[in-house]
């Protein structure tokens, strides 16, 4: 990222008074080719007068706090999070269909219906996140509510009685993923933030391999137990495990950075000071601040954000392939428990594959290649999967199409947040209209696996195949509209209009994609 030097001394000394005051209102109203206050002057009182090498020690130490209160937590809750939404698919290998007498592709429909109520609640919960700014209490809360609703499916009589589970499943799981996102990204820098919603959407995958062991172990242990299907236990299993660990988490999981209560009064300083800094903003203070109409139109206003709709849509199109994983396995040829254990590998080879991305997408700041690459990956395994019912290459293709799709994601998911960053509200609602909007695949994606397409699913994988290319092809043209962007700012251009400098500018670039007064403040996005 490109970063102004900041030189507080660009002023011509003048000789008299008058001069002295022009200068005075030259510096307040300093644009990209001005000077702008020192930051060290603007930075909290007990942070202002640390030397960098015990500033440097201070922020090891809090991001290392940071990191053990967060991040294992949040990992656990998003594997379960996944677990409960996507345990239909092993479910299915387990009696569901003919429990509950499911034909034509009402089977399909079950899994459709409950990406409708996840894409409805979506917006509306993560600018409620947003208003409370308690999400120590809200993310648990809903964790509570999705693991009753989970294990009360292993209640379903009928076809009716699944589909109402699922709808009410999914608009209450919708609280978590975006959430997640955007409380990341009130806690971690922008270089930092990669690497974290890596190991994040880790969980997701990690609950794919667990899926299936967990679903081999209660398949084989528990079918008629008590007089219950095994696909009834898995329901119940899950759920009971979900509100378990949900009611450990009110205790363990912090709120933002200015909020929370295991911060020393130093270290929120440090904490909020950093992502100051880092975007030349302040984030999240107070409920006051955040608006849910203006933050969702504002980032409906914003071109980037469409982009990254389009972008997060290819890979979010592609991905669906996960939902139906265990049925496309199923084509290699092999028995159920057998099945249900291939599933594992290609899952952990996606954490090491999406991991290893991150890392070095944070390390060098690079954010273009790490997002269009890993796609092509993905398009050689599509090819290999439709071209051949050979065991090897199958699997081999299965297991490089998860890693390869997800690799890209992941770093597009923190890319938003990278070039959104402000104000909070904006954020939130871009973070959650993306992730939303970008699911409605998940509605017709399950009509394209009916059984008889199998082994190959040959419709599927050319629609995957496909929507690789798209994320290819969006992520190219955003990169080439940041890029612009960021020469305007260094030239001190106009951008989307409005010319660098002055107040009621700031505001101006805010309302046009700018996060406001930090493009002042060195600024640039991340490319």
């Amino acid at each position: 990222m490109a970063e102004s030097s900041i030189n507080p001394h660009h002023a011509v000394v003048q000789e008299d008074s008058v001069a002295k005051k022009d200068a005075v209102e030259l510096i307040e109203n300093a644009s990209i080719h001005e000077s702008m206050p020192d930051k060290k002057s603007r930075a909290p009182e007990l942070v202002r007068n640390l030397s960098p090498e015990t500033r440097r020690t201070l922020e090891d130490a809090l991001r290392r706090k940071i990191d053990f209160r967060l991040m294992p937590l949040i990992v656990i809750m998003y594997i379960l999070n996944y677990l409960d939404r996507n345990n239909i698919a092993a479910a299915r290998l387990a009696g569901l269909e003919k429990d509950l007498k499911l034909h034509g592709n009402q089977f399909q429909t079950s899994v459709s219906i409950l990406f409708v109520g996840y894409l409805l609640m979506q917006v509306p919960s993560n600018m409620l996140l947003n208003k409370l700014g308690k999400p120590s209490i809200y993310l648990p809360a809903c964790m509570v509510v999705w693991g009753i609703i989970s294990g009360a499916t292993a209640a379903s009589q009928t076809y009716g009685g699944l589909l109402a589970c699922r709808f009410i499943l999914g608009f209450v799981e919708a609280a978590y993923f975006p959430g997640c996102l955007y409380y990341l990204s009130a806690w971690y820098t922008r270089k930092e933030l990669v690497k974290r919603t890596a190991v994040l959407y880790s969980g997701s995958l990690l609950s794919g391999a667990f899926s299936g062991l967990i679903a081999a172990g209660i398949t084989n242990g528990l079918n008629g137990a008590r007089g219950l299907s095994a696909w009834r236990w898995l329901f119940i299993v899950e759920g009971a495990i979900t509100v378990f660990i949900a009611l450990f988490s009110f205790f363990i999981l912090p709120d933002f950075p200015r909020t929370t209560t295991w911060l020393t009064e130093e270290e929120k300083q440090l904490a909020a000071w950093r992502l100051d800094e880092d975007i030349g903003e302040d984030d999240w203070v107070n409920s006051k601040q955040q608006t849910f109409f203006h933050g969702a139109k504002l980032a409906a206003k914003d071109p980037k954000a469409w982009l990254l709709l389009a972008t997060t849509y290819g890979f979010t199109a592609t991905g669906t392939v996960t939902t139906f994983f265990p049925t496309v396995v199923k084509g290699l040829g092999k028995n159920n428990i057998t099945t249900l254990l291939l599933t594992t590998p290609p899952y952990l080879i996606a954490v090491i594959a999406i991991l290893g991305n991150a890392w070095h997408a944070d390390k060098t700041g690079e954010r273009y290649l790490h997002v269009a690459l890993p796609p092509i990956i993905s398009v050689v395994a599509f090819i290999i999967a439709v071209t051949t019912t050979a065991f090897a290459p199958r699997y081999l293709a299965m297991c490089l199409m998860v890693g390869s799709n997800y690799s890209g994601y992941v770093v597009t998911l923190s890319w938003i947040s990278n070039v959104l960053p402000r104000p909070p509200a904006k954020r939130a609602a871009a973070l959650a209209g993306i992730n939303a909007l970008s699911n409605v695949c998940q509605i017709y994606s399950p009509f394209l696996y009916p059984t008889s397409d199998g082994p190959r699913y040959i419709n599927a994988m050319c629609v995957n195949m496909g929507m690789s290319i798209m994320a290819i092809l969006f992520a190219t043209i955003l990169r080439f509209h940041l890029t612009a962007l960021n020469r305007k700012l260094d030239l001190g251009e106009a951008v989307d209009g409005v010319d660098v400098g002055g107040e009621e500018r700031r505001n101006q670039a805010e309302e046009n994609g700018l996060p406001g007064i930090a493009t002042d403040n060195g600024f640039r996005f991340l490319v």
